[in-house]
């Protein structure tokens, strides 16, 4: 290991100068918005002053160069001292700080994508270091680079299960090209945080966690200097910095003072200010050119496709969840930038199929589903990965908050989720997806696909890899049978969606929409009301959001105004509620919906989908009552 090198005495002071300047500019932002956390930024001036203009490499004209290291600000709403970094190193005049939060700008009051220096979105807290993880595990192990993941953090989300989540993760994994910046300035929102400045109990935990961890004064520049070189030197570890920091700190009668966070200075702004410009020794120009990265990557190539078409012979029995793992297999085959991860659920979701056939692009990430897709978000930054995330779709709805933020941060990930709604059987109503789809569609920019069969499952993992934004794709427990062609043509479409008509006759009188397990079921009602004279016409929405509202309208104008939808998931949000709507704006359309109305319970699948109102009998009785009502 290379000797350290203490910065010169000119380099400390300017270091300390443009942490001062950080804070001025901070106040005087949220100042100009009359909203915003100065207080939290002004705790954090010194380590963003020492990361930005003596740690990191990085190139100000392209900031997201996939050499450049990466740095995430955890505690978003320090976001104004963000930006004013970014503004020292020269990437736009400081001028346009004034314009924090304004409608016109992208300064926004939390850090987002909008902005080309920000790699995924914070403000809900303690998400960051999931995030950072992934941007570090693909550095390590994907593209094997020599660029640093940098995570600020704040001690009052240090609370989040998903920091520590991420913390396991970390070591588990040997990132030593991590390192998580705990700014611990003592108070939170509302009051001190759980621990306030008991460094010994932060160290402790972290250490537990097997991170190399640092104690230090997070205003002292110098110390800061030391400290980080050390953390690039550690191998086989992460590091954890714990930066004892006062919240306000330059601001005098403010420093370490509560009820003031998120709050604007306001009259007290020019006394603040002036107070650290006393401090401040040269207020030019500070002439410091970040560290450039070593230029060695290339832009990933994100086309995706099957590496051989779908291969099943009509009614052959495969699980939606089996032709998942076979479609993941077949897009790593063709592009080596695919990449996979589990909830420890790999071998009910199938994506122990990817494992096996590319274990150095699979990840582990265990029972901790909101890191498992912070993770992936992760991964995907400045499209470095083509990521698919699965778990049981259940399991989701503990994430939520992390998909919704991926949305806000432009995230291409995949999230597949598997054992949906009752038909899964006995497991009982804890494992049952009910809810899922509701929830991805609220997701905005999302696709929501929920193939029928193991052909169509293989299309939509191809088509998921190619599509911007989140997409989520809703696989089954029971085996089905296959009941399109190899060469169906399934193909991308502008914005309308898919979907099948899988029987139609000239004299059709409702339409009834099912997917993947009641599709089965609307075939066996249709076969059942076939004999008793009445034909219906069976449609499979291979996509429900979006939806072809045209087709799905011009079958129903074509059965008498009369659609029945039946799904595997709850009233709200589902099946029944994308067709209602696709539909709300044409007149002589009525729609009947069949879901499951109740918290379900265990049983056999076939019990489960009578007794809840969505088997091929309940389908046959609600078509008749339509026709005779």
């Amino acid at each position: 290991m290379s000797n350290y090198h203490c910065p010169d005495s000119k380099t400390v002071q300017t270091l300390k100068d443009i942490a001062n300047k950080l804070r001025i500019h901070s106040i005087e932002s949220t100042n100009a918005s009359n909203s915003g956390h100065p207080t939290s930024c002004c705790s954090a001036a010194d380590v963003m002053s020492v990361l930005f203009f003596n740690v990191m490499s990085y190139t100000v004209d392209e900031p997201r160069h996939p050499n450049n290291d990466r740095f995430v600000l955890s505690k978003g709403h320090a976001a104004p001292i963000l930006y004013a970094a970014w503004a020292e190193a020269g990437l736009f005049p400081a001028s346009d700080l004034l314009e924090l939060r304004k409608l016109t700008s992208d300064l926004e009051g939390h850090p987002t994508p909008r902005l080309n220096f920000v790699d995924v979105a914070t403000g809900s807290l303690g998400q960051g270091l999931s995030c950072a993880a992934g941007m570090a595990y693909t550095g390590k192990y994907f593209d094997k680079a020599d660029y640093r993941v940098y995570c600020l953090i704040g001690d009052g989300e240090s609370a989040e299960g998903s920091i520590w989540e991420a913390l396991a993760f970390g070591s588990r994994y040997n990132l030593d090209n991590l390192v998580a910046i705990f700014d611990i300035n003592r108070l939170g929102q509302s009051e001190a945080t759980m621990l306030e400045h008991d460094l010994d109990v932060y160290k402790a935990r972290v250490e537990a966690f097997g991170w190399n961890t640092y104690v230090v004064d997070g205003h002292d520049v110098e110390a800061l200097c030391k400290t980080f070189w050390d953390a690039s030197h550690v191998k086989g570890r992460p590091t954890c910095i714990l930066a004892k920091t006062y919240k306000g700190q330059g601001i005098p009668g403010v420093a370490d003072a509560e009820n003031w966070h998120g709050k604007p200075l306001g009259n007290q702004a020019l006394e603040a200010i002036k107070a650290i410009k006393d401090n401040i020794i040269n207020a030019g120009p500070h002439n410091i050119i970040p560290r450039q990265p070593t230029v060695t990557l290339s832009p990933v190539n994100t086309s995706v496709e099957l590496s051989q078409p779908p291969s099943y012979k009509l009614g052959e029995v495969v699980a939606t969840r089996l032709a998942y793992g076979t479609a993941l297999v077949k897009i790593g085959k063709n592009n080596d930038r695919v990449v996979a991860m589990d909830g420890d659920t790999k071998n009910s979701t199938y994506a122990q199929k990817f494992k096996d056939a590319f274990p150095d692009r699979f990840i582990e990430c265990y029972i901790a589903e909101q890191n498992l897709v912070g993770v992936g978000i992760g991964c995907g930054t400045r499209n470095r990965t083509i990521p698919f995330v699965s778990t049981f779709a259940a399991f989701f709805t503990r994430a939520f908050d992390q998909i919704r933020m991926g949305a806000i941060s432009q995230t291409n990930a995949n999230f597949v989720g598997s054992h949906a709604g009752v038909s899964i059987g006995e497991d009982g109503p804890s494992q049952m997806a009910l809810e899922d789809i509701s929830m991805f569609r609220s997701v905005p920019g999302s696709t929501v696909f929920y193939p029928t069969d193991a052909v169509s499952t293989e299309r939509a993992v191809e088509l998921a890899a190619n599509t911007k934004g989140i997409c989520f794709i809703r696989t089954s427990r029971p085996n089905v049978p296959v009941i399109y062609e190899n060469n169906e043509p399934i193909c991308c479409w502008e914005g309308k969606g898919m979907l099948s008509i899988v029987r139609q006759s000239a004299s059709d009188q409702v339409t009834v929409i099912g997917a993947c397990v009641t599709l089965y079921e609307a075939l066996k009602a249709a076969d059942i009301l076939a004999e008793r004279g009445v034909n219906i016409r069976v449609i499979d929405p291979f996509t429900i959001k979006p939806i072809d509202a045209d087709t799905i309208i011009g079958s129903a104008l074509q059965t008498g105004g009369r659609i029945i939808t039946v799904e595997d998931h709850y009233a709200e949000g589902g099946l029944g509620e994308a067709v209602a709507g696709s539909v709300s704006h044409q007149s002589g359309i009525t729609v009947k919906r069949l879901f499951v109305p109740e918290i379900p319970r265990s049983g056999k699948s076939e019990e489960l989908l009578e007794k809840y109102g969505i088997s091929a009998n309940c389908i046959v009785k609600a078509v008749e009552n339509f026709l005779s009502a």
